[in-house]
């Protein structure tokens, strides 16, 4: 069983952590996050440190102390570092480009696909086939970077298609004559 709710989250200089009403608030030089709290869980905030404890000893309530607390954790480094993920474009032809608010994929399909770039998230293309996604919340730059990669994921013959700088593709052997 895990027992990553009994370490406390450390506060770094420039991140402040204010509990409003069950809700937790982060707040750091790159903006604010707020997560709703729990019933099953309680949080307690000294010394520069986020302590979160069960308020029972049923399963639902250890269930959510350790979810609790990575969550906090995850808004903590938010807020002060932030997320990043990197995609590269495979394939010839291929490429990617950000026009004002849009991010422009041009994926081999007969039209291009415009992904329009939600608040809070900042998508940079330091050359035509490498897509950068930025941000303070871990689950929404994770969720835009599903969202472009799902345009045309990598295929395993060629490997040709959107995939993510640290996944590698199993390639498959083609037809034998």
């Amino acid at each position: 069983m895990s027992r990553v709710g009994k370490y406390p989250v450390k506060v770094p200089s420039g991140v402040t952590i204010t509990l409003e009403d069950r809700t937790v608030v982060a707040k750091g030089k790159l903006g604010e996050l707020r997560l709703p709290v729990t019933e099953k869980v309680d949080i307690t905030i000294e010394n520069g440190e986020v302590a979160v404890a069960p308020r029972g000893d049923d399963r639902a309530a250890r269930t959510m102390w350790g979810t609790t607390r990575s969550l906090i954790n995850s808004m903590v480094t938010g807020v002060s570092t932030g997320f990043t993920k990197s995609m590269e474009i495979t394939g010839t032809g291929y490429r990617a480009a950000v026009q004002g608010k849009e991010l422009v994929l041009n994926l081999g399909y007969s039209h291009e696909i415009r992904y329009a770039i939600p608040e809070g998230i900042k998508i940079t293309t330091e050359r035509p086939t490498a897509i950068k996604v930025e941000g303070a919340d871990k689950q929404r730059v994770g969720q835009v970077a599903a969202e472009i990669r799902a345009y045309r994921g990598p295929e395993p013959y060629k490997g040709k298609g959107i995939k993510y700088d640290n996944e590698t593709i199993l390639r498959k052997e083609g037809k034998k004559k």
